[in-house]
């Protein structure tokens, strides 16, 4: 094959620190960007308490991570291989195609910074793993893109936008959660999955999509968060129902941190009322699609732990799709059939830039 005929594809996670020792500069990226930690302050002040919050809040986050079990870092990053890997073997079985598939972070190591050679293009195309668009997420990445290279990757055709709202993924969320309620699904290839007992009179468990929330004020910048989770939600919520499903379906908000207002309801308000009432609890990480902190600690152990203080009958984490042999078909489809070029702005359509309006 060719040097120039190779084809590169970019798995893109906004990062988890691989060891103790990347925490630090894994927070520093991630509270120096301005999408991601965005303050109306000046821009000097900004990062200058980005790095104070840094330095304070590492101590803090290394124990957290010291007790996952993981050597002190996350897994987030050895997940996104295992989906590299998957999707490299799928495109050449599947679609015949040579790809050379990669992971990258936007915060941490491996950083998607390195990669100085490789522009947008036909031939080197950047998946960032995030189903729904947010500025702090899908805008920061191509951000991220356009100061290495100069250009828009939207424009260039060399990104695949998020897919939270592809019938095809839904279909396949909705199925994939189905599973996992009537005890179809093998848990071995998924981490932590196990500890969970089987799931009991599927049709009528409370289920909770808890999503990673984000400060208000982006939503009132025009993203698009919240309303392609409410209409994720809605669509799989009809799947579920034409199969039985009669119980409580709940859209939350998890992972909040400091005093400013961010989306609502609190995953923990919605857990605490329903453990009161004797729930059987099953909680979906509806905006991951890899299994990390915020599934395996917040979710997995914590929000567990506080469910059965408050009297839930049961409780049960969905793992994340991770390397669910149908996502990553999907995936593949979407690489192979370049569904990768844009013939509008969809940080403008999404994440209300220019004065954009949310269209959904």
């Amino acid at each position: 094959m060719k040097i120039n005929d190779r084809k590169n594809l970019f798995l893109i996670n906004l990062g988890g620190p691989r060891t103790s020792a990347e925490i630090e500069p894994f927070l520093r990226d991630l509270f120096l960007d301005p999408f991601v930690f965005d303050l109306p302050l000046p821009e000097f002040v900004r990062k200058k308490l980005a790095l104070w919050i840094t330095k304070r809040r590492t101590p803090k986050v290394r124990k957290t991570y010291e007790s996952m079990g993981f050597g002190g870092g996350s897994p987030l990053y050895a997940e996104t291989v295992r989906q590299a890997e998957a999707l490299k073997k799928i495109l050449k079985e599947k679609y015949a195609e040579d790809w050379n598939v990669s992971t990258y972070m936007s915060c941490g190591y491996p950083n998607i910074r390195d990669l100085k050679n490789f522009p947008p293009s036909s031939h080197n195309v950047y998946l960032p793993l995030y189903p729904q668009f947010s500025r702090s997420t899908v805008l920061s990445t191509y951000n991220i893109i356009k100061q290495m290279f100069g250009d828009c990757p939207v424009a260039s055709g060399g990104v695949i936008s998020h897919f939270g709202m592809d019938e095809r993924f839904l279909e396949i969320t909705a199925n994939f959660i189905y599973k996992y309620l009537t005890n179809q699904l093998d848990l071995t290839n998924f981490l932590h999955a196990q500890s969970y007992s089987k799931t009991l009179n599927w049709k009528n468990v409370d289920l909770v999509f808890s999503a990673h929330g984000i400060p208000m004020r982006l939503i009132k910048k025009g993203d698009c968060y919240t309303k392609e989770l409410e209409y994720s939600v809605r669509k799989i919520e009809e799947k579920l129902r034409a199969k039985g499903f009669v119980g409580g379906i709940h859209l939350s908000y998890q992972s909040k941190v400091g005093p400013a207002r961010w989306t609502e309801p609190n995953t923990l308000v919605i857990l605490e009322r329903l453990a009161k009432q004797n729930k059987d609890i099953v909680i979906y990480p509806i905006s991951f699609v890899s299994d990390h902190l915020e599934t395996l600690e917040e979710i997995g152990i914590e929000f567990k732990e506080l469910s059965a203080h408050f009297g839930a009958n049961s409780f049960h984490r969905v793992p994340a799709l991770g390397t669910h042999l149908p996502f990553l078909t999907y995936l593949a489809e979407v690489v192979s059939a370049k569904k990768n070029k844009a013939d509008e702005c969809v940080c403008k359509k999404y994440g209300g830039e220019m004065l954009g309006k949310c269209p959904i």
